[in-house]
This record gives C-alpha cells, structure tokens and sequence, in this order.
C-alpha cells in the first residue's frame, strides 16, 4: 500500500478498507508514515467523515496500537462510565460506589486535568493520604473485595490517539465526529471494561455546543461500542450551567459526599442516578431503569453507598473521616462573596466562563509554571430560573490570595439576568 493512494481515496470521499485503515494507523505509530501526510489524512476524514464500520476500525486500530487492561480476574461485568468533560461534573465520584454498593464492579482508570478544572485522581487526591499508585494485582483484589479500586491510566495505552490528538490539535481537525469518538471509545475499550455508560455533554460548558453535534457523537460512539462487543449506551446531558453549585477539587468532593448523604444538589443527583441505573441495567443486575433507581435510592438511604466510599477510601491510603468532617479537608484562606449588581432572573450562566475563573485560582490543570491547588474553587448560590436581588451574593470565590477582583469579574459577567423568569432548562437532552 501507498499513504498517498490512501489519502486520494479518502480525499475522494470513498470508505477505506480495514487494512488501509490499519495501514494507516500502525504507520504513523512506528514513524513511517510523516505529521504531514498523517495531517493530509485527518484532514480528508475531517471533510469526507468516515462509515460506521470505518470509524470502529480504526476506534480497534487505535486500541490495538499499545497495551490492553485484562479484568478477566474481577468477576462480574465491569462497566465504566465516560464524560465528555464538563464544569462542576462531579458524578464519577458518586457514581462508583453508587453502583459498587449495588455488587457492580467498578474498575476504575481515570486521568487527571485536562481543562477547567482538575480530573476525578486530583479530585479524591484532596482527601489526605489518598493515592491511585497501587499495583495491578492489587488493584485487582479492591475491585473483587469492594467492588471499586481507582488507578492512573497506564502511559502506553492507546499511544497511536496520543500521538493524533496533539496532531489534531494543530491541524484545525479536532471537530470531527468519527476522530473524537474513535478517540474517546479507544480509551475505554483499552480499559477493558465489558459495558460503559457515556455522559455527552451539550452548552456553553461542553466540547459539543449544538444538540445536533451531540445526538451525532452519541450515536457514532454507541455504534463503535456495540460493533466491537461492548454494552454501550449515551445519554445527552445539559451543561449550559455548571452541574451542581461547587467547581473546584476539595468544593466538588464535598459536594459528591453530600450527594452520597442525600443531601446534594438536585441536579448532580438526578443526574448519577440515570447514569448509575444504566449502568446497573446494562450488568444485568436489574430488569428495568426505574428498579435500578429503586435499589440505588435505597443505598443511599440506608448508608451503604456511602458505607462502600469509606472503605475504598480506606484502603487507598485515604482518610476516611473526611467524610464526617469536612475540616480534614483542604481549606482556602480566603472566603469571599461576589454580589450581583442587578435585579431580576437568572436568564443564563455561560458555564465555561464559571471553570476558567476556578481555573485562574489555581484549579484547573497542572503545568510547568504551577502546581494545581486543592483547597480552591467557586461556590454558585444561584442557578438558571432563580430570583435575585441587587447586592444579593450570587458566588462565593473560595481562594489563597486575597485580591480576585479579576475572577469577581468574570463570574459576574458570566450571569446573565431577565426581567421574567425563564423556562426551566432540561438536564437531559437524549438517549441513545
């Protein structure tokens, strides 16, 4: 084969078989195939999109392009949950001993911060002690004891999408269906679960800004999994304002723990509870989604949701009491109000503008010039549809350094007000 026959056929608009595919792919891991033809051919897919069966093979080439996770060992079917990313997305936290309380094993392989905010590791890292550095065997034993364990993710699974993405990246071709989904579902397919729950995120606060742009990442994504022999299902959920009131990693882990209680925000419970019961669906371990909502609100009834977070907690190194007093937990210096200057409705909350001012506290991301800070954040006291009043504090900035003007700013400025209350926003948009 020839990439530049490759690149004519695909530029043309014409499918490509399985072996160009992997042609294709396997050249480009190994260095053979150069950025600029790999580029030429991102491009091409970009404009001339790909086939389902297209997409799944290279979704399967990408998998297949570094090491696999063989959870052979834990019994039961292991189902994993993804999120596109979102402001405030706490529900991996609440999620997994949701589901592990119900005998659902939850086999965990997360990542830390890739954008507003920190990642679910730096998340449960806010808990003194708590570390994701165990060994596979052990790894193994809490997910077949506890039925929950969470590791970092291995350095060389899927190295093909690692090297794409950062070529995607530069290239202008990140906003392609079959490129973002072949990029995601290789992840979790690597991961070795049996059956995975996606959380597509549509708004402000979302990679996917249009419905339509959603409805077709979900639909391509259950179509890779379900080719390949996994149990997958989507739901398209709301992120034109942040999920639940905390953005930050020791705010949001409060908050997760609250939910865990009964006592979290309205939106992120219901939220993990549709989730969690299709993740309970698809395990085989109930027959319908309203007999797994059942079983779910009664673990958080009667503790044992958060019975199950304790003890993973525990045996990760963590401090378990954290979770009866929360002044074990990283702390601010700082507690200050933003007020709002205005009276009337919240109209709107532009959820990406929320996430970059936690991120200019020091929440998001770590890089060279900065190290990620736990303690801080943002707390909303005010959600689309509420009444204010002039003065009335909207937000509270949680911080290290006393002067935030900037970050006052933009949280205002991320509000926007009517003078007649609104429709209330719907929190799921699909399912597929």
């Amino acid at each position: 084969m020839r990439m530049v026959d490759i690149l004519a056929k695909k530029r043309d608009g014409k499918a490509l078989s399985s072996d160009e595919i992997r042609f294709v792919i396997d050249g480009y891991t190994t260095g053979s195939i150069p950025d600029y033809q790999m580029s030429a051919f991102l491009m091409a897919v970009y404009f001339q999109g790909m086939t389902a069966e297209e997409t799944a093979t290279l979704t399967m080439a990408m998998v297949d392009s570094g090491d696999t996770i063989d959870l052979s060992d834990i019994r039961g079917v292991k189902v994993d949950k993804h999120s596109t990313g979102g402001v405030g997305d706490t529900t991996t936290l609440i999620l997994a001993p949701l589901v592990a309380a119900l005998g659902v094993p939850v086999a965990k392989m997360s990542g830390r911060g890739l954008g507003h905010t920190g990642g679910t590791i730096d998340k449960l890292e806010s808990i003194p002690g708590f570390h994701v550095e165990i060994s596979e065997q052990r790894f193994m034993e809490l997910v077949n004891r506890n039925k929950i364990a969470v590791v970092g993710q291995s350095g060389n699974l899927t190295p093909a999408d690692k090297k794409i993405y950062s070529l995607r990246d530069v290239t202008a071709t990140v906003n392609s269906i079959p490129l973002i989904a072949s990029s995601i579902m290789s992840k979790k397919i690597a991961a070795g679960a049996d059956a995975i729950v996606l959380d597509v995120k549509v708004g402000s606060g979302a990679f996917m800004k249009s419905l339509a742009d959603a409805e077709a990442l979900a639909e391509t994504m259950v179509e890779i999994g379900n080719q390949v022999g996994r149990k997958t299902s989507a739901v398209i959920s709301d992120m034109n304002q942040p999920l639940g009131f905390a953005i930050g990693n020791t705010l949001e882990m409060k908050e997760a723990i609250e939910t865990l209680q009964g006592n979290g925000p309205a939106d992120l419970q219901e939220l993990c509870l549709i989730l969690a019961s299709k993740m309970i669906l698809l395990a085989g371990e109930a027959e319908t989604e309203a007999e797994a909502r059942e079983s779910l609100l009664e673990v958080i009834e009667n503790g044992k949701a958060l019975s199950v977070f304790k003890q993973f907690l525990k045996d990760q190194g963590g401090d378990p009491t954290v979770v009866d007093d929360f002044q074990k937990l990283p702390e601010a210096k700082y507690q200050i109000p933003v007020k709002i200057k205005e009276s009337g409705f919240v109209s709107e909350i532009i959820a990406e503008e929320i996430g970059v001012a936690a991120m200019m506290l020091g929440a998001g991301r770590e890089t060279k010039e900065s190290k990620i800070d736990l303690s801080v954040g943002v707390v909303l006291h005010k959600k689309i549809g509420d009444a204010v009043t002039k003065d009335e504090v909207i937000a509270t900035i949680h911080s290290n350094k006393e002067m935030v003007e900037d970050v006052a700013m933009r949280i205002q400025n991320a509000y926007r007000f009517s003078e007649e209350k609104p429709e209330s926003v719907p929190l799921i948009h699909g399912y597929f």
